[in-house]
Parts: C-alpha cells; structure tokens; sequence
C-alpha cells in the first residue's frame, strides 16, 4: 500500500466545551475543555491512525501553541513532520449551549507567514513527499500564503508521481475551480463552498451532480466528491456518478466530520479499493463523526458498524 501524507497549512489546538445557556452579556461559566490537535490535515491523519493505516502529518506550525499541537499529536500516535515558522499557531473554540445542544464555533488564526518562509514550506513539501505517495492537502491556506499554493503544491507532488487529494476553501478553492492547471487526484468539497462558487443555492442532489460533473469535465479533477448534508455525499468519477445515503445518527457535533471523510476515503483509495467503495467508507467515517461530542473524532467500532448502512446509489 502507497504511503500517505497529510498537509496542513494552517493548524489549529481545538478547544471543546459547554455552558448551561450562551447569551450576550453575563460572564459564562464552562466546564473542563476537551482540547485537542485540529486543522484538516491534521484530523485526516488522526483518522487514519485511527482506522489502522500508515500516514505522516506535515505540520506547519509555531510558537508554544504550534509546541502543544504537536504534543497532542504525538499523544495519538500520529506521527508528524514539523515545519518551523516564526508566527504563533492558532486555536479555536467550540462552546455547546447545554440548554439547546446549538454549537457555537469560533476560529482564531494564527500569525501569518512570509515570504521567505512560504518558499521554505514549499520546498521542505517537495522534500518530504516521497514517490507514488497519496498527499492529503486540507484546511485552510495559511495567511501571508497566496492563493495558487495549493497548486504549488499540486506541482511539488506531481514531480514525485503522487496522488493529491484537496480539500480546503475560500479564495484558494475558488482559485482552483476557476483556473485549474491540472486535474487533481480528487478534490472534496461541501455543497454551501459549490453555492458559493456558482453564487445560487443548490437543492438537490441532482444539481448538485451536475455541478460536480461539470468539475471533472473542465479539468478541475478526476474525482470530484460533494457533501450534501445530513444526506449524504456524491461523487463523480470520470463518467460515473454515485451519491452515497448517509445513515441515520444522534447528531451531537460536526466539527472533524468532513476531515474524517477525507481520511477514510483516502486510506481506502489507496488500499486498491475501487472510488464508490472508498466514498462509503467517507460517509460512515463522517456519521460516527458527527454523533461525538465537540471535537471527538469516530471510534473505529462505530464506524465498521456504520458502513453496510451506508447505501450507494449509481446515478
């Protein structure tokens, strides 16, 4: 089985708690945090240790909240490729109001990055990738960073024969899809980032299919996989198209819930298992995600459990 390694730009410690009621005004008492390493490629390496595969997390990170990261992470098992920068890594806050189980989330950035350092990443990219290997790029593209990075990096990995799996947002997934260099492996994105990209709502799967093959069809990637909610998710595979039903859980909390799709659709991918098989392992990945609480990430019990509830549709 090819290695696997993530890339996360943008890092973040996640911070989970609660409060009998969040209102304006009033000091609010929590209860103890639940604290642990974030950013998307950071959560899809967590969940690929988790579902026994062999991956790498390249981290950029700095300061002693960038120290604490990696910490956590070594806590699981995970183990990482630090690249150093002089900013501070950043952190973010979920708080649950206990009263209506509504989660408020909050993200606060880290320093931005320079010039020099964003070669210096660039180039410790291509020197860590090795051959024929599934990369992973998700989250956010750091600040100070261009929004053509990710297709730097497309182009580092590429060198090395790789497969490049993205999944980030913003300005530099809207840079993607509008001026694609060359097909990535796949990208993964949620349907509100597809809104946003054709500035009109998308109601249904079926529009939702249609944008995800016009994708594919302009080159953007080979395999284009789309969330459609607590539905589930679709994808679009050369001239195959499949949406995946999502089965039915307590939903206690999103947060990870995509990251852990990426994660289990990419170990799949490159254990051989054919696009529509890996997209069930995503979906079932995701469910056991969301019925966690905060920023818990699934068990892999609930996950096996998940899986044969998981129904593929060829559309």
């Amino acid at each position: 089985m090819p290695e696997i390694l993530t890339i996360t730009l943008k890092p973040a410690v996640d911070y989970a708690t609660s409060t009998e009621h969040v209102e304006a005004g009033p000091k609010l008492y929590c209860g103890t945090p639940r604290v642990d390493p974030g950013g998307g490629g950071v959560n899809v390496a967590r969940a690929i240790v988790r579902l026994g595969g062999s991956v790498e997390a390249f981290v950029v990170v700095g300061g002693p909240m960038g120290d604490r990261l990696l910490t956590l992470l070594a806590a699981e098992n995970v183990p990482t490729v630090e690249c150093r920068v002089a900013g501070e890594t950043g952190y973010s806050l979920a708080v649950t109001d206990a009263g209506s189980g509504e989660q408020f989330r909050f993200s606060l950035p880290g320093e931005s990055v320079s010039e020099t350092e964003a070669q210096i990443i660039l180039d410790r990219i291509y020197n860590t990738v090795q051959r024929d290997e599934f990369v992973v790029l998700s989250g956010g593209v750091a600040n100070g960073l261009p929004d053509n990075f990710p297709q730097k990096v497309q182009a580092a990995v590429s060198q090395r024969n790789g497969r490049l799996i993205v999944d980030t947002s913003k300005a530099p997934l809207l840079h993607l899809i509008k001026s694609p260099s060359a097909p990535l492996d796949v990208l993964r994105l949620d349907r509100s980032e597809i809104e946003k990209a054709v500035d009109r709502p998308l109601l249904s799967i079926a529009e939702n299919l249609a944008y995800s093959k016009q994708l594919v069809e302009r080159g953007v990637a080979q395999i284009v996989v789309c969330g459609h909610g607590s539905e589930g998710s679709v994808m679009v595979a050369g001239d195959q198209k499949f949406f995946c039903h999502a089965p039915q859980v307590p939903v206690r909390s999103k947060i990870g819930a995509g990251d852990a799709l990426v994660g289990a659709l990419t170990l799949s991918l490159a254990r051989g298992d054919v696009p529509e098989q890996a997209l069930k392992w995503g979906v079932a990945a995701a469910a056991a995600t969301v019925s966690t609480e905060g920023t818990a990430l699934f068990e892999l019990a609930d996950t096996e459990a998940l899986l044969p509830q998981c129904r593929l549709e060829r559309c």
